[in-house]
């Protein structure tokens, strides 16, 4: 399937064929007349406790995995499990290991990925996504415009990145040529600096997330989720690429829960280029500025009044 974008005289339409995985991770753009009709949002998850384990309606099996120490074999089964779903695979591959205290140091991981000590892991896993059935889409190196400190890939030298995403991207190219591949910033000003080039990004993918007892501390109000993502996708949007909510999550009162809750499946024509949103259903890692603590964006969890 072409990563091309065909433009008509009309605009440009995205194919938002509600039911079929593959379409949300390919970069197919058909004329406005032909176009399939709005609907329902496609929508994902990462899902690691299951709540979405009998949902028809789920698109995107989200899957995140650590390039060192990664056990092989887990993409066989989730491949396995999304196809009995008829789901798409996301696959967002961290450039580290999980266990915390052998992490590498920023430098030592520029430097690794530049002299191609990296490069085994990459072969390896990529091999292993060439030969899964599900559509996949990569997700290498997220969040790296992020300046938390929660990542030792984020916060380089927009060079830097780029020269390894870059790296990172046509060697797993070489072993899975079928994949598709998502550039995926936090969403922030500055993004724009990070990007590799259109040959090297299939879809953008932006992070999402509305925490209410941070809304009232920096705005005084609550903030729908229309009004964290707009500046995002336009920011996205300018490389005119598909753009995919990759991470998603709200906590809050009832309320507020609700309000996310009835806005982020609906179509979104004013939003052209969007055509899917994930959910990041599980309870965050790394702390919140402000003291915020570790938010839970559990479907279970996520009411916090």
């Amino acid at each position: 399937m072409s990563r091309k974008l065909a433009e008509t005289t009309n605009g440009i339409t995205l194919r938002r064929a509600v039911g079929v995985a593959a379409v949300l991770l390919m970069t197919t753009v058909v004329p406005a007349a032909q176009a399939a009709p709005p609907g329902p949002m496609p929508y994902g998850a990462y899902d690691p406790g299951g709540d979405y384990i009998d949902d028809p309606a789920l698109a995107i099996e989200h899957l995140f995995l650590p390039w060192q120490d990664v056990f092989l074999p887990s993409l066989q089964e989730a491949d396995t499990y999304a196809l009995a779903r008829k789901r798409a695979l996301l696959v967002t591959l961290e450039p580290w290991t999980w266990t915390r205290d052998e992490r590498n140091t920023p430098e030592f991981l520029r430097k690794g990925i530049a002299d191609g000590l990296f490069d085994p892991n990459v072969t390896a896993i990529c091999e292993m996504l060439g030969t899964l059935k599900s559509p996949v889409t990569l997700r290498w190196g997220h969040e790296m415009d992020d300046d938390n400190g929660q990542f030792i890939w984020s916060g380089w030298k927009p060079e830097d990145y780029i020269a390894a995403y870059r790296h990172v991207i046509t060697l797993c190219r070489e072993k899975a040529p079928g994949i598709n591949v998502m550039w995926s910033p936090l969403g922030d000003e500055g993004m724009e600096a990070y990007y590799p080039g259109d040959e090297f990004v299939d879809l953008v993918g932006v992070s999402v997330f509305g925490l209410q007892a941070m809304d009232q501390l920096q705005t005084g109000a609550d903030r729908s989720f229309t009004d964290i993502l707009g500046p995002r996708y336009e920011r996205a949007a300018s490389f005119g690429k598909p753009v995919v909510v990759a991470e998603l999550g709200y906590s809050g009162s009832a309320a507020y829960v609700d309000a996310w809750e009835q806005e982020v499946r609906k179509d979104r024509p004013e939003y052209p280029r969007l055509v899917g949103v994930v959910y990041f259903d599980q309870r965050e890692v790394y702390p919140w500025p402000d003291n915020m603590g570790l938010p839970d964006w559990r479907l279970a969890e996520r009411v916090t009044e």
